[in-house]
């Protein structure tokens, strides 16, 4: 059945500040770091503190890069290959809600320190896809697992070549994103050191800069049909490094890396669900990470390609879990 956009639009506008929020904490093989309230006063964390929950509007926003004006943190986790991280987004502006949104994709990117992460300036970085959900139904997001209150994972590439890492989590909010302009980004870097002796690495034309990965009117960002089902989505920006998926040992050639396992790379193909590119999920357990390290604090709100096929979660004994049909929120 249609749905009618201006009644959805409608019904999106009261919008209050607990409709936003931030990534309020960060395990790494089971030990947990915890965020700084977003404003508010600043604890030694890995993650980089942002100014405020509001999202980042305009694909060309400086602060696309790590968050709404994001600064450097104090202090770098301990990581290896395949690391599971769980990065636990959370709602309100003192995390103590639950993620608010449900539509849209969550993707990982990762960029080489010069140095210690601690003192990087990740301005003119260059990001690595390594990770992509969109669509697991024609109807529901992987992005409603953190409106659950259930944490995203995240696995650092098996292979990647040892060394100083930001990783980037961001979640797009497409619930205005039919008109041009009106998708709402959030991202949150965390600094990492990974040990090993891999020589995986991106290839030249799988890294871009933030900004400078999406277009406004990029497929995947300005969706006119978000509330028309079944939807067809295209994420934006390159596609996953291929050696993410064992298919390169290492980065400096030309030319897109094609997957050893089913992944959305390559000439996209539309389809009306959404794929995971890599390995990537939602854990079942509803238990995540406490939220932030500062809950006295509080902020002052400012204004502020590949195709998606049927999702498969894959990892060593997934456990499934209920799911619930997205309800349009903003």
């Amino acid at each position: 059945m249609t749905l009618n956009v201006v009644s959805f639009l409608f019904f999106l506008l009261p919008v209050s500040v607990s409709a936003h929020g931030f990534l309020g904490s960060v395990s790494i093989d089971g030990k947990t770091y915890q965020g700084n309230i977003p404003g508010g006063t600043t604890n030694p964390s890995v993650i980089r503190q942002v100014s405020t929950i509001d999202p980042i509007k305009g694909a060309t926003n400086p602060s696309l890069n790590c968050g709404m004006n994001a600064t450097m943190a104090s202090d770098v986790a301990n990581a290896n290959p395949g690391s599971q991280v769980l990065v636990n987004w959370v709602g309100g502006s003192t995390g103590g809600s639950q993620w608010p949104h449900n539509v849209g994709p969550i993707m990982h990117y990762m960029t080489k320190c010069s140095g210690s992460c601690s003192s990087f300036d990740s301005t003119s970085a260059e990001w690595f896809k390594i990770s992509e959900l969109a669509l697991e139904t024609s109807n529901t997001w992987y992005q409603a697992d953190l409106e659950a209150g259930k944490p995203a994972t995240v696995t650092i590439p098996s292979n990647i070549e040892p060394g100083d890492y930001l990783l980037r989590s961001e979640v797009i909010s497409l619930q205005l994103a039919v008109s041009v302009g009106g998708a709402e980004f959030y991202a949150a870097c965390i600094q990492m050191t990974i040990g090993g002796s891999g020589t995986g690495a991106p290839q030249s034309n799988e890294v871009c800069q933030l900004p400078g990965c999406y277009s406004d009117n990029d497929p995947g960002i300005y969706t006119p049909n978000i509330y028309n089902p079944p939807i067809t989505y295209t994420f934006p920006s390159p596609p996953v490094a291929g050696f993410v998926n064992g298919s390169m040992s290492s980065g400096s050639g030309s030319g897109y890396a094609t997957p050893s396992s089913p992944a959305a790379t390559g000439s996209p193909t539309p389809s009306a669900v959404g794929t995971k590119a890599s390995s990537v999920s939602a854990p079942s357990s509803s238990t995540s990470p406490s939220p932030v390290a500062n809950v006295a604090s509080t902020s002052t709100p400012s204004a502020g390609s590949q195709t998606c096929k049927q999702a498969v979660k894959r990892g060593a004994n997934p456990q499934p879990h209920k799911r619930r049909s997205a309800r349009w929120r903003h």
